[in-house]
């Protein structure tokens, strides 16, 4: 009890943040198609659309999608 309110009386004793920096999206959008990719289903690169349709990639997906269909 007493360590705890040592800690509370001033910056002695605190901790930085446990929260890791965030991700950069461009690279967990490239992630998601990796995997929709090594799925190689219909259905993953619908998904990968229909979540990041304005991305680069999605045009990529859209690519293997028509290739998918032949």
């Amino acid at each position: 009890m007493v360590g705890r309110a040592n800690a509370e009386n001033g910056d002695e004793g605190r901790r930085a943040p446990s929260v890791p920096p965030a991700r950069d999206p461009a690279v967990a959008v490239a992630e998601e198609f990796e995997l929709a990719r090594q799925k190689g289903t219909a259905e993953a690169f619908e998904l990968f659309i229909a979540r990041h349709g304005d991305d680069p990639l999605a045009e990529k997906a859209r690519a293997e999608l028509k290739r998918l269909s032949r």
